[in-house]
This record gives C-alpha cells, structure tokens and sequence, in this order.
C-alpha cells in the first residue's frame, strides 16, 4: 500500500479526499498545516503529498520549498489541490518542486487521472 501524506487546513475537504484516496488504497496520513505536515516528514517521507496552499502556520508552497530542501525531500510526488489558479501561482508552485496541480473543486476522476500521471497509480 502507497503512503500519502493529506496536508488541507479544512476537516471537510480532509474527509472527502481521504476516502478517496483510500479508494486507490493508499494508507493516507493527515496534517493540518505545513508544519505539521514537516513534523510528519520528520519520521519518514511518504510516496505521495496532496497539498493545499492556503493554510495557517505554515502555507503550502511554504511546506513544499521546506520539503525539498531536506535530504530526501524531493522524493515525493507532491500535487498541489487549492483555488489558486492564476498562472503566475501554478508556475510558482510547479518551480517550487510540486509535480502537478489540481484545481478546487475536483472529483476522484481528476484527482486519479493525476495520480496516473506522475506515476503514483
């Protein structure tokens, strides 16, 4: 089983993704923040990161430069999922390391496709 790494400040967005995820059986830990999400770095990398951007404490493409500086850390498939969807965000996030972007709202078919894409399915 694939591990992935749920990183949203919403419990709503977190419950939706999660299961479906879950659908494509990856073992899928949560944080709600880029610091906790770092925090769950620390132990081990997981396969997989889904990213919002907008979050407290420690945003997203916060997070991801974080992540891919530390030894290791551009080993996983990270794919931004947030509203910010003007080009000059997705060039940033893309710069950053992430390895795609999906926009909010998306469904299982889109996000799977994603997966597929950069090989985590």
């Amino acid at each position: 089983m694939k591990s992935c790494l749920l990183v949203d400040d919403s419990k709503a967005i977190r419950s939706v993704v999660r299961q479906m995820l879950a659908s494509f059986e990856f073992d899928v830990t949560e944080a709600t923040n880029g610091a906790e999400a770092l925090a769950a770095c620390g132990h081990s990398f997981p396969e997989v990161v889904i990213l919002d951007w907008n979050m407290p404490v420690l945003n997203g493409i916060e997070f991801l430069r974080a992540l891919r500086s530390k030894p290791g850390g551009d080993a996983p498939i990270v794919i931004f999922c947030t509203t910010e969807n003007g080009v000059a965000h997705i060039a940033e996030g893309l710069a950053a390391g992430a390895n795609e972007y999906i926009m909010k709202p998306f469904d299982r078919d889109i996000l799977r496709d994603k997966l597929t894409q950069v090989g985590a399915l």
